[in-house]
């Protein structure tokens, strides 16, 4: 499992709500841009050789009850458009790992998280805008479940899948 590549972790959401975003990521992120089917990242950039990330995230996975998300707004993030996700649960999870890895953490990676997955991006701001408006008009918020952890390796651009966990029943 060891690699010197970063690795990035990721919250596994219920099947239904994973092919929902992803089906409007597919519609709508430019498609030479699209290697990834719709995620929610917790980490952007750890160290891929550091056996502690891997043991925490199994220890994690081993005691975490699977969660309830809220998607509460379909929101603008500049030259995209992402669902905001709230979760007084997840963040809380994710400020233990962060405290646990500290030491290897990005500047990114050490900021509050803002929950959320991106269904668009590197688009001109007027089609952003446009669709932030066109998902805005129907939405009314609702509810997903964070049910694992799953650590991805990046590629330069893909992302291979190392491994997933789920949380305990």
């Amino acid at each position: 499992m060891l690699s010197e590549k970063p690795v990035i972790l990721t919250l596994k959401i219920n099947p239904e709500a994973a092919a929902y975003f992803t089906d409007l990521r597919k519609q709508h992120f430019p498609a030479e841009r699209n290697y990834l089917d719709a995620h929610l990242t917790l980490f952007h950039h750890l160290p891929g050789n550091e056996d502690t990330i891997f043991e925490v995230v199994k220890t994690v996975c081993a005691q975490q009850k699977p969660m309830v998300l809220q998607v509460t707004e379909v929101v603008s993030i500049g030259a995209g458009v992402a669902f905001k996700i709230e979760s007084t649960e997840l963040k809380q999870l994710h400020k233990n790992l962060q405290q646990q890895w500290q030491l290897w953490l990005t500047p990114q990676d050490k900021q509050t998280l803002w929950p959320h997955i991106t269904i668009q991006n590197k688009v001109d701001r007027q089609t952003a805008v446009q669709l932030q408006q066109a998902l805005s008009l129907d939405f009314k918020p609702f509810e997903i479940q964070g049910l694992g952890l799953t650590l991805w390796e990046y590629l330069n651009g893909p992302w291979q899948k190392i491994q997933t966990l789920n949380f305990k029943n």
